[in-house]
């Protein structure tokens, strides 16, 4: 059998970033990946004369070379920044709400942010001010987590970062209401709930605002190329440092040892053995526990049950023959809603007939020249809480996904006044099917575990000890302890990547 320090198992964002850090650990890594590009999601694809983006709408807190963010300073730690050709994105985002008749367009930058608000909600500024500085604190105290593997020491906690502990249990509205925010402004702040997908009275308040503070801050990036730029660098980048790469190959089981019940190998397509005593899954434990090991602990049975699944992914991609001036499309990157209640938009993204909520981007706004001159390209997601998709069946699939696409599309037009429908010259519809298909993932999720009071960001990372049950096993991407989004996915590679050279060194 070949022999490896560590495997790691996927090539999604979490998995690329593990590789890298496993080798600048000094350790021979194997990265083995079932389809034929790196990336999972992080990639492009290609219809007529358009390259779509399969899923990043902006990163955040990548920033500039003169204010970087976390993200930036981690591809700079990885070698692999200048590898890839960044550009800024506009503004942070435009909401519009029909209930209470929103419409803001919020810009990057804390200061401009804050003003910004103030005029759209007069008196809104003291809290605004508040919140930011709460934000910060909440960011510089995830950073201390982050670097010290969670094993965080609590007088340092307490005397650095009192506030931080003092909000880490309650929700966003339950922290938003003592600050005494205004209730438009909340609604306003509120918009970017979707990105995490757990609605604001059930969302990690020091979750939330992380991601806030981290987009208005630093403000957000996008490659050029879309965001399979990334994926190609950070694999040109373990190549660099003498990895090995498997495309076209599927890890299918793990050997475990009969003693520890720790990890012993790793088998490919079914029939090769490789061994190794670890591994970092870029996947589901879903699917490790339930379909590539024969024995697993009972109580990784029972925490990984216990878990909700998040959003099922829904996204729509159009190529239209007109550019965005021409079709009235102003911004970048829009929230439609029917309300501002997070928690009644939640619950109208359980099923297909409910759900009006959309994120649409047009990346022209932010780079012109993505798509051929007098044209344009357009991204519509949502996210269904409940796999209501299963309950389709294959004859009325298509309908499915047509009656779905036609509310996306009426829903813009008739909020922005623009005209899509005739300038249609390609479209792509991904369902959670798609994304099952594509990536593996159990019912087409591409959130992860939902955050929960009880699971969230916070008590992941003050778990990492006491979640790593099986010697040699460790989770990156969005199933693992930074939960969903690709700063997240990012984070959580660099974190399991690191803790995985240290258990080699410990073992010698």
């Amino acid at each position: 059998m070949r022999k490896y320090d560590a495997v790691v198992i996927g090539a999604g964002n979490g998995g690329l970033v593990a590789a890298i850090r496993l080798l600048q650990g000094g350790a021979k890594t194997l990265l083995v990946e079932k389809h034929n590009l790196p990336g999972g999601f992080a990639t492009s694809f290609r219809r007529g004369r358009f390259e779509f983006e399969a899923s990043l709408h902006e990163l955040n807190d990548f920033g500039t070379a003169d204010n970087a963010g976390d993200v930036r300073e981690l591809f700079d730690q990885l070698g692999v920044t200048d590898k890839i050709d960044w550009m800024q994105i506009p503004e942070a985002y435009r909401v519009i709400s029909r209930a209470e008749k929103i419409d803001a367009t919020m810009p990057f930058g804390v200061k401009d942010f804050i003003d910004a608000m103030e005029k759209y909600v007069p008196g809104s500024r003291p809290s605004m001010l508040k919140f930011f500085d709460l934000a910060e604190e909440v960011r510089l105290a995830q950073a201390y987590s982050s670097s010290v593997n969670g094993k965080t020491d609590s007088k340092i906690m307490v005397g650095k970062y009192g506030n931080f502990v003092r909000a880490g249990s309650y929700s966003v509205n339950e922290v938003l209401k003592a600050l005494k925010m205004p209730k438009k402004a909340k609604d306003i702040l509120n918009a970017y709930w979707c990105y995490l997908g757990a609605h604001c009275d059930d969302l990690s308040f020091v979750h939330y605002a992380s991601m806030v503070n981290r987009y208005i801050r630093r403000g957000a990036s996008m490659p050029k190329m879309r965001s399979h730029e990334i994926s190609l660098a950070l694999v040109e980048r373990i190549r660099e440092l003498g990895g090995d790469v498997l495309f076209n190959t599927e890890a299918t089981g793990l050997l475990t040892d009969k003693n520890d019940g720790g990890i012993a190998g790793v088998i490919l397509d079914g029939k090769e053995q490789i061994e190794t005593r670890h591994v970092v899954a870029n996947c589901a434990p879903h699917l490790v526990f339930g379909k590539m090991m024969d024995k697993v602990p009972e109580v990784e049975i029972r925490a990984t049950n216990a878990r909700k699944f998040a959003g099922r992914g829904f996204t729509m991609f159009l190529g239209l023959d007109a550019d965005a001036d021409e079709l009235g499309i102003s911004n970048h990157n829009y929230f439609l809603y029917d309300t501002m209640d997070t928690a009644a938009q939640y619950d109208a993204m359980r099923t297909i007939k409910n759900n009006n909520v959309q994120a649409t981007v047009c990346l022209n706004r932010a780079y012109p020249e993505c798509s051929p001159k007098g044209t344009c390209m357009m991204y519509f997601t949502t996210l269904y809480m409940t796999d209501d998709w299963g309950n389709v069946s294959a004859e009325d699939y298509f309908k499915a996904k047509e009656y779905v696409a036609n509310k996306m599309i009426d829903r813009f037009e008739q909020d922005m006044g623009a005209e899509l429908r005739r300038h249609i010259e390609e479209i792509s519809v991904a369902t959670p099917m798609t994304y099952a298909r594509y990536c593996g993932h159990p019912e087409g999720v591409i959130y992860g575990y939902e955050s929960q009071y009880w699971d969230g960001l916070m008590p992941r990372l003050q778990m990492m000890a006491e979640d790593h049950k099986i010697r040699g096993l460790r989770f990156a991407g969005g199933y693992a302890m930074r939960l969903s989004g690709y700063s997240s996915a990012y984070f959580s590679g660099d974190i399991s990547g690191r803790q995985t050279v240290g258990d080699i060194k410990r073992e010698g």
